[in-house]
């Protein structure tokens, strides 16, 4: 039983285990780095609340992490009725019409705004297209406690009207290159579509957005010069670092898999074994208790038995050698 107990419990190992380790080395792993990302601005955002007596319907610019050099948010309090009836116009970049509908209902709400600036592409990387802004953020949280941190998100989704996004800043698209609107949602889907107007996208849900062209496409530029190659004020320096140490984080969780996979798999082989051997002495066993009939043989006027496979026949002396 002991025995049992443990492989049960190794393979259960496994089953955490495996997951985990493809979750590590997936692609996926932007995705997570982006949703904490979120947690972590979310309660910079709402710090802007406890610092002054916050007013319904007035967006309040936050502080930042100091290390996110770059990066814009802002928090906004509205009423649930307030938002369906009336909508927001010019929150930043967004309008918001009416016609919103937020999931599970709130009586609060805050709309947390969010601007990365140069740290769009690393927080979510876009393969074979470039941006042309700046990645935009709008989720909904509720309201009723302006204190709190790490937060889920409230759905919100136009039932009417769609929610405008106007990059203003965006670069010209280059010349023969078509621009497209990217959205990510919050469980890491990828949807491209066509500008609402020019340098406008539009949606019905929450998210991040921006406007992207095919890289693939764009002729390669000359080589910079060497006073051009310096890294500009302000470009997120920590993230050759931080995909070394990715690289190496995945490399290790590899090999610690593979050598748990590895002792089980000899534990599990062990107890197989020794299962069988078990089971053919309980076998053994049972064949003493049970008792074996030996086959009856005659030798001369006398039955006597005689144990099966004999090697060699019994000689009847017919003297005695001096």
């Amino acid at each position: 039983m002991d025995c049992n107990h443990l492989v049960l419990r190794s393979l259960a190992w496994i089953a955490i285990l495996l997951p985990w380790h493809c979750e590590a080395q997936s692609p996926g792993s932007s995705t997570t780095l982006a949703r904490q990302l979120d947690y972590l601005l979310q309660d910079y955002a709402y710090r802007a609340f406890v610092h002054q007596h916050p007013r319904t319907g007035i967006a309040y610019d936050g502080e930042p992490p100091s290390n996110l050099t770059g990066v814009k948010i802002a928090v906004l309090r509205l009423r649930c009725g307030s938002l369906r009836t009336r909508g927001v116009a010019s929150y930043k970049e967004f309008d918001v019409p009416v016609g919103v509908v937020v999931h599970p209902y709130v009586k609060r709400l805050a709309l947390v705004y969010q601007n990365l600036g140069n740290w769009s592409s690393f927080y979510y990387p876009l393969r074979g297209y470039s941006y042309l802004a700046p990645i935009l953020g709008l989720l909904a949280y509720s309201a009723a406690n302006l204190s709190a941190i790490s937060l889920p998100e409230l759905e919100i989704m136009a039932s009417s009207l769609p929610i405008t996004i106007n990059f203003s800043n965006a670069r010209p698209v280059p010349s023969g290159l078509t621009a497209k609107c990217v959205w990510f949602s919050l469980n890491g889907s990828v949807e491209l579509f066509d500008p609402f107007a020019s340098n406008v996208c539009s949606t019905y849900r929450q998210g991040h957005f921006s406007i992207v062209v095919n890289s693939t496409m764009v002729p390669p530029a000359p080589a910079p010069s060497p006073a051009a190659a310096q890294v500009p004020a302000g470009f997120p320096m920590t993230k050759p670092v931080e995909e070394h140490k990715s690289k190496a984080w995945k490399i290790a969780v590899s090999v610690v898999v593979g050598f748990v996979g590895i002792l089980l798999l000899s534990l599990l082989i062990t107890w197989l074994v020794s299962n069988r051997k078990k089971k053919e002495f309980i076998e053994m066993q049972k064949r003493e208790d049970a008792g074996e009939i030996l086959r009856m043989g005659r030798v001369r006027n006398t039955r006597l038995p005689m144990a099966p496979m004999t090697r060699t026949q019994p000689v009847i002396e017919s003297g005695y050698v001096a």
